[in-house]
């Protein structure tokens, strides 16, 4: 009976851990393929160990290529979703005017809508309006649908803001840029990060949105899409695993940065 016992005490330990190694399993796989060395086209089976993707991650055709679009759409993604989505956030908290129910319904809709619905209304547009399809409709697209998540995470973190530290800020003969700066902002801050990183993830990791209004212009999951019809090059397991680990690192980082700031409180 101990061992049930033991079992009870530390239920909810356990059904997370596996819960987790469930969860990382396909990291896990992806990365233990990384190292494979396929006979064939296909890297679906162990065959060797093997550093050659390692060595030459951009051994194939389109795939560094790819992934440089990727990046760029999706720091310009986030970058313009953050700002704007920031923005509108602050206004649907803090100011009253009209409309302003549906503003927050219509935030919400690029969120319930299947990705399928909006890639061809967005095609629609641009067809109608005579844009070239490639990198700027990738853009615009992708800042469209980042936004709702970035003005979600955001206003999440305004609405719980304690308006009577701006407040004495004023009362301190704060301007509102030096209040804005040194109040509202830092608080603000941990939903706008949180904002950015969904965005930039969405935005990197999209595929049906992408395809329908890229034109010509070649993204890195268009790539990964394309390639498994021919056979999937290890160099995919490759990428995968070094954007992994380094939102892994990331992760750590932010841990350590937060844990450090606690023990500075106390």
């Amino acid at each position: 009976m101990p061992f049930v016992n033991w079992l009870k005490r530390n239920l909810v330990v356990i059904a997370g851990l596996l819960t987790l190694a469930y969860l990382l399993l396909p990291n896990i796989i992806v990365t233990v393929f990384s190292f494979n060395k396929p006979k064939g086209r296909f890297n679906y089976e162990w065959q060797q160990f093997s550093l050659d993707a390692w060595k030459d991650p951009c051994g194939v055709s389109d795939l560094c290529g790819s992934l440089s679009v990727s990046l760029q759409i999706a720091f310009w993604a986030t970058l313009g979703a953050t700002l704007l989505g920031t923005l509108i956030a602050f206004a649907l908290v803090r100011y009253r005017f009209r409309a302003r129910g549906a503003v927050n319904s219509l935030i919400f809709l690029p969120m319930a809508m299947p990705e399928v619905v909006m890639a061809a209304s967005l095609l629609t547009l641009f067809l109608n309006m005579g844009a070239q399809l490639g990198f700027w409709t990738i853009l615009i697209a992708h800042i469209m649908f980042c936004l709702s998540f970035v003005v979600t995470a955001v206003k999440a973190r305004v609405m719980s803001m304690d308006p009577k530290l701006e407040e004495a800020a004023r009362d301190l003969y704060a301007g509102p840029f030096q209040t804005f700066v040194r109040v509202t902002l830092p608080i603000a801050a941990p939903g706008i990060a949180a904002g950015a990183l969904l965005a930039f993830a969405l935005s990197f990791d999209d595929f049906i949105i992408t395809n329908f209004n890229a034109g010509s212009t070649l993204t890195f999951p268009m790539f990964v899409w394309g390639s498994a019809q021919r056979g999937t090059p290890v160099q995919i397991n490759v990428i995968g695993t070094a954007m992994f680990v380094v939102a892994v690192l990331f992760v750590l980082a932010s841990m350590a940065v937060g844990h450090r700031r606690n023990r500075q409180k106390a």
